[in-house]
């Protein structure tokens, strides 16, 4: 390139640059204010209502001492500040652009020739900022800082929950065999069962083998440990009970020690496993491969939808963003008006969240559909809205 070619590039990237910084520096700085006030006020709304009033009744009731009240009510936080980031941005775009139509900032610039949907572009980039911003927020602090926080929680009141369930671990293994005439049958293939599981070893174990369609073996044993290093389960002092295809007992094996080649899903869910909140996509997507081998079809779809909702959430901001800013172009707005429309647009999104929930889990819907009902909607509600905009303003010149 030529240094006169670069010199025409460079100056015409420069009035591009600033053509864009001055409206749409301009623009934005309108937004900052609301939504700085927005992420302020729902985060605190929804910290008193889901945490600190449970924590104030924890200190008088149990004498939970008033730092470690602190220290939960702060780990809490960046959940609360999660979802109030889309409902902030509904609020900044509608208050920030109803302030520019009532000073007729919009009608001047509209007379410049500068179109609706270049308007709107400034809170549609600033929301997408705020979506990544939003997932990446959801990802690494959101479930680390939950799950801190219930430990720190459990422990101050001694009332932490063991690294293990104790008893009574049920771990079933789903298979299809393929009956004569041809169709596919889902059935139980493995029954693992422990009485107690004292965080290394399982004890008072029963295995039904119904691999090949029908009851194969039993295998009662004492204990049983998984074994790392050749990644296989140790058993001890057991018996082995081979049954043949009409039912009565081919052989009977007694052992000290048997190694099986079995899953080391049923260990993992003995451990103690997070709640839905405190894992990210990727620790939910690991948990969902233990629990899709053990065929609950109602924790299954539960945690698709959960992952689903994960993902969708955030893209809550882009809509709320549009939304927003094709409200705050048709008709003035006070903070007030604008407070309370954004309160009925969170109360509107969570009610179809548990909608969603609930036709997701009745398996009417499927789990991607349940888990982006309210986003999806919000999207449509946010579209209608800016070409109803667009065929006023339409008509207006006409």
């Amino acid at each position: 390139m030529t240094s006169s070619s670069y010199k025409d590039a460079t100056h015409f990237l420069s009035v591009i640059i600033l053509r864009i910084s001055v409206m749409d520096c301009y623009i934005t700085s309108e937004l900052v204010g609301p939504f700085l006030f927005g992420v302020g006020t729902f985060s605190s709304i929804g910290v008193a209502i889901g945490s600190l009033f449970e924590l104030v009744r924890e200190i008088t009731d149990s004498g939970l001492p008033i730092a470690i009240a602190l220290k939960v009510l702060l780990l809490q936080m960046p959940y609360f500040i999660s979802l109030a980031l889309p409902t902030a941005t509904l609020l900044a775009t509608l208050i920030g652009y109803s302030r520019l139509s009532s000073d007729s900032e919009l009608i001047a610039l509209r007379s410049c020739g500068i179109s609706i949907h270049r308007l709107v572009l400034p809170a549609l980039i600033a929301s997408t900022i705020l979506t990544g911003v939003n997932f990446t927020f959801n990802e690494l602090v959101v479930p680390a800082a939950r799950f801190e926080a219930a430990i720190t929680l459990e422990r101050a009141l001694k009332k932490e929950k063991p690294s293990f369930r104790e008893s009574n671990i049920f771990y079933p293994e789903y298979g299809k065999i393929k009956r004569p005439d041809g169709k596919k049958l889902r059935i139980l293939t493995r029954l693992f069962y422990a009485e107690q599981f004292d965080g290394q070893q399982m004890s008072g174990l029963t295995i039904i083998d119904r691999s090949h369609g029908q009851l194969n073996q039993i295998i009662v044993s004492e204990s049983a440990a998984w074994n790392p290093t050749e990644n296989i389960w140790d058993f001890f002092n057991g018996t082995i009970y081979i049954v043949d295809p009409k039912g009565s007992y081919r052989q009977i094996v007694k052992f000290d020690r048997q190694q099986l080649q079995l899953p080391r899903a049923p260990l993992d869910l003995a451990a103690r496993s997070r709640d839905y909140g405190e894992m990210n996509i990727a620790q939910s997507r690991a948990y969902l491969k233990i629990i899709q081998t053990g065929g609950n079809e109602k924790k299954i779809i539960k945690l698709k939808i959960r992952i689903q909702q994960r993902y969708a959430l955030p893209f809550a901001c882009i809509a709320f963003g549009l939304i927003g800013a094709a409200l705050g172009i048709q008709q003035h707005t006070s903070r007030g008006t604008g407070f309370g429309i954004s309160v009925l647009a969170v109360f509107i999104y969570y009610m179809l969240m548990s909608i969603g929930d609930a036709l997701g889990l009745s398996s009417i819907i499927t789990p991607w559909m349940a888990g982006w009902l309210p986003t999806t909607c919000a999207f449509g509600v946010g579209i209608l809205l800016l070409l109803r905009q667009l065929r006023d303003s339409s008509a207006a010149r006409k």
